[in-house]
């Protein structure tokens, strides 16, 4: 089974930047896009960006491109999130996420998620 733990969450004023790093287990062997989603209070859980094995990106959203990014290392299993220009809507509990890289599968989708790691928190202050 696999495991995702992240790390690197914390607090922010606007316009700085965090860097997110999630340390993934053996499953990653297999194809799978790896990737982060987020959740606010009030606010269902959103896809940010996620990555292939041969290294294929998808932003979930265009208020991401161009602020983060998504490095992924498959020699050590471990798939990051820089973040740049961080606004206050960007506060939120970000996850690092497993899906299957397979067809017709959407990367952004909660329900396309295979594996969850257990979130870590951003906040960006005004």
């Amino acid at each position: 089974q696999g495991q995702l733990l992240e790390s690197g969450g914390g607090s922010v004023q606007a316009g700085g930047s965090l860097r997110l790093s999630c340390a993934a287990s053996a499953f990653t062997r297999r194809p799978y896009y790896m990737g982060w989603f987020r959740e606010a209070p009030g606010k269902e859980r959103e896809g940010v960006a996620a990555i292939n094995t041969p290294g294929g990106i998808v932003y979930c959203s265009d208020s991401m491109k161009g602020r983060f990014s998504i490095p992924r290392d498959n020699v050590k299993y471990t798939l990051d999130l820089q973040m740049n220009s961080l606004k206050p809507e960007d506060s939120a509990m970000y996850y690092c996420a497993a899906v299957r890289d397979e067809v017709g599968v959407d990367p952004c989708l909660p329900s396309s998620v295979a594996y969850w790691g257990q979130g870590t928190q951003v906040t960006v202050s005004t």
